[in-house]
């Protein structure tokens, strides 16, 4: 957890580091990225939080998030957490990004840019245990639905954009 991030200013230029969990204890602007992976079936692949996670454990949410580590590229960046957390890699296209603001447990605060990324993948999966306690492809109208029905059960960010990641992919196939 002594992992240092990027502070950005609104414009996603870099205005220092800092420690990732002061970073969200102040609510402080940096820069993300959210990876969203569809197979040739058109499921997406969503996972479980671990329940150690240091804020939303327990939560389903997009195929993998992070944070790009300091000097590092961020498309470098989403193919190392990529496979780091969910045991693969792909090919991924970076699609949009969208700044959020959110409350969340445990005392942090979200405040990002997030850069999302998409891609499409048909094999193996090897999640890893310590950051992932659950995943499944699921349809994309099913999640949208089960979202509105059962929105405590997933992350705030994933809440937010979701549809709009859902009906970029289909134009990206």
């Amino acid at each position: 957890m002594d992992e240092n991030i990027i502070m950005i200013d609104e414009n996603d230029n870099e205005i220092g580091s800092g420690n990732k969990m002061h970073i969200h204890k102040e609510g402080i602007l940096h820069r993300a990225f959210s990876i969203f992976i569809f197979n040739s079936q058109g499921q997406m692949l969503i996972q479980k939080r671990s329940r150690n996670k240091y804020h939303s454990g327990g939560l389903w949410t997009n195929t993998c998030c992070s944070h790009p580590r300091i000097g590092e590229n961020i498309a470098v960046s989403t193919h190392r957490r990529l496979k780091e957390e969910m045991g693969f890699d792909c090919e991924l296209k970076r699609t949009f990004c969208f700044t959020y603001f959110a409350d969340l447990d445990n005392g942090f605060i979200e405040n990002e840019l997030d850069h999302v990324f998409v891609g499409f993948y048909d094999g193996e999966l090897k999640p890893n245990v310590l950051e992932v306690e659950d995943w499944k492809w699921v349809s994309p109208e099913g999640v949208k639905i089960d979202i509105k029905q059962n929105p405590d059960c997933y992350s705030h960010w994933f809440k937010l954009v979701a549809e709009r990641a859902i009906d970029i992919s289909y134009n990206k196939k």
